[in-house]
């Protein structure tokens, strides 16, 4: 009750407003409001699927692939992971975390897996950043979920420009070698889940999960919050 009333008392004088519409939010909403929430567009199996066909089906590398929500520009998950990737608001990547481990509980449930780690950043980029959202994300889903949480796994040897503009063979090209093992005894014969923020080709997951699984990993899932075209 006290801690329910001091965060009362700090919304009266502090309110804190949705991400997306600037509205105030209540206290049973975090981050953004019901009303931009349900904006969202959740990610249905059948598009997942369609997903995993066209981006990981055909290199048989990364076992299964989640991921929660649509990425569509202009809209509320744009917003909400702008604010976290260039703002720095780490809590919205704790809130991404927690959406993605309740709606995707049951799923993440069947891959048993044993360790979570993410796609790492070069250092320039994440001294440029000052930290890697997917981190954040990934470690929020690790310690919801029960599995072990680790960013000494995977290192960025090589500085890439921005993938924006690349199609699906240029990216798989600008990925080569841009990834090492840190820690190949880790990764033995364990169930990895790789972790994004969003998964647009999927060229970057299928390069790390491509180095994980020739050095003794045993099955690579990928996850993340949206999926893009």
């Amino acid at each position: 009750m006290i801690i329910e009333n001091f965060n009362h008392l700090l919304d009266f004088f502090l309110p804190r407003i949705c991400i997306n519409c600037n509205k105030k939010i209540i206290d049973s909403e975090k981050v953004i409001c019901s009303d931009c929430f349900n904006q969202l567009e959740k990610a249905t199996q059948e598009r997942i699927n369609l997903e995993y066909e066209r981006k990981f089906r055909k290199e048989n590398i990364v076992k299964d692939f989640q991921s929660a929500f649509i990425f569509l520009d202009e809209t509320p998950i744009q917003k909400i992971i702008h604010e976290l990737k260039y703002n720095g608001k780490f809590h919205i990547g704790k809130y991404l975390g927690e959406k993605v481990s309740e709606i995707l509980n049951d799923k993440l449930s069947t891959w048993n897996a044993d360790l979570i780690i993410t796609i790492p950043l070069h250092s320039l980029r994440k001294a440029e950043r000052g930290f890697n959202q997917a981190e954040i994300i990934a470690e929020e889903i690790g310690k919801i979920i029960g599995i072990n949480y680790s960013k000494n796994i995977l290192k960025r040897t090589r500085f890439t420009e921005t993938q924006t503009h690349l199609n699906l063979l240029e990216r798989k090209e600008n990925m080569i070698n841009a990834f090492k093992l840190k820690n190949r005894k880790i990764i033995n014969d364990k169930n990895i889940i790789l972790v994004d923020d969003v998964i647009t080709t999927g060229a970057t997951v299928s390069e790390c999960a491509r180095i994980l699984k020739n050095n003794g990993a045993k099955n690579i899932y990928a996850l993340s919050v949206a999926i893009a075209d």
